[in-house]
């Protein structure tokens, strides 16, 4: 990168040298580095001036008797009231020049508080990013340094075997296999009794197996395994990253049940397995409810694989943002698996983010009936980049819009049939869906008609409709409801 340095210190009152040990080069690069960054990408023009400027805002929010302010065109640093610092403003536009200005500033201002210096460097730089970030989203964010390697290294060694290992008389013995994971790769079959991993004997010792079979990607490791029929045998196996399983199925009555609880890089294709194992059953099932309460979201991609499972046309979301590259329409590409079957979504207040696009589809492209209370209402999307500090920065750069339109950030998900409301009005909701009458038809026409932006006032105003909540027996009920009264159903369905 290079580093434009726009403008001079007019002044330093306080000529002492900096013995803080306040890493001005460092800070500058990081500064540059994030305002280049953010400024063309966050959701809202704002130019690199005015993030700097907010971002300075931390000194104060650190040492009070502090601030920083721009005055007549010079970047000023004041103590009660009297200049201590200033020197020349960068033009506005100047990622390079406000990110050493600003560093400048907290070089003095370090030097100047007693309360500050004992922050240190990483202290203002994360001071720095606070404040830049209340006026942003509550999303953007900056990962310091150790968090962000932190969690770098734990991607790096979360491999492990994909087996599930239980206590049965002493014997560590197999009770899950991960489908294609490495433990089956190798030949590890559910009831097989681990007796060794790499020569450490582990009987009765359940916790120290787990640990052996788990670390680096890529590390391969040796296990001897008991059979079924008493055979032993040496089995090489190399661990690997093992997504956790997301993806669960059980048959309720005539309804094929599927529970997703999150969207990770294997979850499209894990539902895709157990849609297609479910319809398989004899007799067929007769429904889909896909259970998403409690399901915080995850990966884009994967929700909108998902979707494309239960349907075969039409734009799934789209993202808008002022970066190009933000900005795309996700189209099915692929058929209805479930060919056509009724497919209920259960969503409740927890409901966030992936699976509330995932729910939006479903409910947008009339496909399927929503049930439960208004989701979260998180459709923003963040891209990151690494600082010169190895930090992380994460910035918001897209708005989701469901296929009709409307935002998912902070209106949520409306459903067709609500059951947070208190008495008896969900069974009122279903006799009167048995009639034909779908009685949160005006509310959920309101939030479909709602486009970007989105006043906070107007979102609870159509959100109070159907207040969120935790899920309850009332979602399954009101599932297993519609799925006995084909009318009902149909008369729940948004037209596509």
């Amino acid at each position: 990168m290079i580093l434009l340095v726009v403008g001079a210190v007019s002044a330093r009152a306080v000529a002492t040298p900096n013995t803080a040990g306040f890493d001005l080069s460092l800070a500058s690069r990081v500064f540059s580095a994030a305002l280049a960054f953010a400024a063309p990408r966050v959701l809202d023009p704002v130019t690199p001036e005015t993030l700097a400027l907010w971002g300075l805002h931390g000194i104060s929010a650190l040492d009070p008797a502090l601030s920083a302010d721009l005055i007549a065109g010079k970047l000023q640093l004041s103590t009660n009231g009297h200049a201590i610092f200033a020197r020349a403003a960068p033009a506005a536009s100047d990622a390079a020049g406000w990110g050493r200005a600003a560093a400048e500033v907290e070089d003095a201002a370090l030097l100047n508080s007693e309360t500050l210096r004992a922050t240190g460097t990483q202290g203002l730089i994360q001071g720095f990013f606070d404040e830049m970030f209340n006026h942003l989203d509550p999303y953007s964010r900056y990962e310091p340094p150790s968090p962000a390697e932190a969690e770098r290294t734990k991607l790096s060694v979360d491999a492990g075997a994909g087996l599930g290992l239980m206590l049965h008389d002493h014997r560590v013995t197999v009770e899950d296999v991960v489908p294609d994971g490495p433990g089956q790769q190798a030949g590890i079959r559910v009831g097989d009794s681990i007796i060794a991993i790499e020569g450490h004997h582990v009987h009765g010792r359940l916790d120290l197996a787990r640990d052996l079979l788990s670390g680096p990607d890529g590390a391969e490791i040796l296990v001897r395994v008991r059979g079924l029929d008493g055979q032993v045998r040496d089995v090489p196996l190399t661990l690997a990253y093992v997504p956790p399983e997301t993806v669960f199925s059980e048959r309720v009555g005539d309804m094929l049940v599927i529970r997703i609880t999150s969207f990770v890089n294997n979850t499209a294709e894990r539902l895709s397995a157990a849609i297609e194992a479910g319809l398989a059953a004899k007799p067929a099932p007769s429904a889909v409810v896909v259970d998403l309460r409690g399901n915080r979201g995850g990966l884009l991609r994967q929700a909108v694989t998902s979707v494309a499972l239960f349907a075969d046309h039409g734009v799934i979301a789209s993202t808008a943002g002022r970066d190009p590259d933000a900005t795309h329409d996700w189209r099915i590409e692929g058929g209805d698996l479930t060919h056509g079957l009724p497919v209920i979504v259960l969503v409740d207040g927890r409901s966030a983010s992936a699976a509330e696009i995932m729910a939006a589809a479903i409910a947008d492209l009339g496909r399927g009936v929503v049930v439960g209370s208004a989701t979260l209402g998180k459709g923003l999307v963040q891209t990151i980049t690494r600082l010169p500090d190895g930090g992380e920065l994460f910035v918001t750069w897209s708005r989701v819009l469901a296929p009709r339109g409307w935002p998912i950030q902070s209106l949520g998900v409306l459903p067709q049939i609500c059951t947070s409301l208190p008495g008896q009005k969900t069974h009122q909701e279903l006799a009167d869906l048995a009639g034909g009458k779908l009685d949160l038809a005006t509310p959920l026409a309101a939030s479909r008609s709602v486009r970007p932006p989105l006043s906070i006032e107007k979102a609870l105003e159509i959100r109070a409709a159907c207040p969120a909540s935790e899920g309850t027996d009332a979602d399954m009920e009101a599932a297993t409801f519609l799925t006995q009264h084909p009318d009902a159903y149909k008369a729940a369905l948004l037209s596509p």
